[in-house]
């Protein structure tokens, strides 16, 4: 820290405090309503984003939801699940509340395998799902395991992933095969 620094930092406070005050005298007539309409811009600006998955052609692309997650609603065997995108997942994982949505019992399968999550050990039951359909793509027969431990949300791991050519951007997942 130099010498000018100090003098810097009061220089740009007082800056701020007169920008401030100006702003606030203009304004304070309708002080409430600018309040308002300020806060108003992160709704705007999140209705202005898609939040369901968008098909163009052979491409998905999904938008990353406020969490930073990215969700996608697929079709299980006819049904609609919602699936967050997992790359840290080896395989679909469908909670048990969303195995039976889709016609499975999970009081009748074999949870005889283990997958390590990052709350610890979880069993696990595979199964295959009849179809999976998403964004006009359908595969059958597809792999899958349902999680026996606590799971909100089914997750879309790298065993399907790994069908579609995959690519990151800062606010969407874009999937093509």
């Amino acid at each position: 820290m130099d010498s000018n620094d100090l003098p810097r930092l009061v220089y740009l406070v007082l800056l701020l405090a007169v920008v401030g005050g100006y702003f606030l005298m203009e304004s304070r007539r309708n002080l409430g309503k600018t309040i308002a309409i300020s806060g108003l811009w992160g709704d705007i600006r999140r209705g202005a984003l898609p939040t369901e998955a968008v098909v163009r052609g052979d491409t998905l692309e999904v938008p990353v939801a406020e969490d930073g997650h990215f969700y996608l609603t697929a079709e299980v065997n006819g049904t609609k699940v919602l699936f967050v995108v997992d790359t840290g997942a080896s395989d679909i994982v469908l909670t048990e509340r969303d195995a039976e949505r889709v016609g499975l019992n999970p009081a009748t399968l074999n949870y005889f395998g283990t997958a390590m999550t990052a709350n610890g050990p979880v069993e696990t039951a595979p199964v295959r799902l009849g179809t999976l359909s998403l964004g006009g793509l359908t595969d059958t027969n597809v792999p899958a395991v349902v999680n026996g431990g606590a799971l909100d949300t089914s997750l879309l791991g790298m065993s399907y992933l790994g069908r579609h050519e995959v690519t990151f951007t800062r606010d969407r997942l874009i999937l093509r095969r």
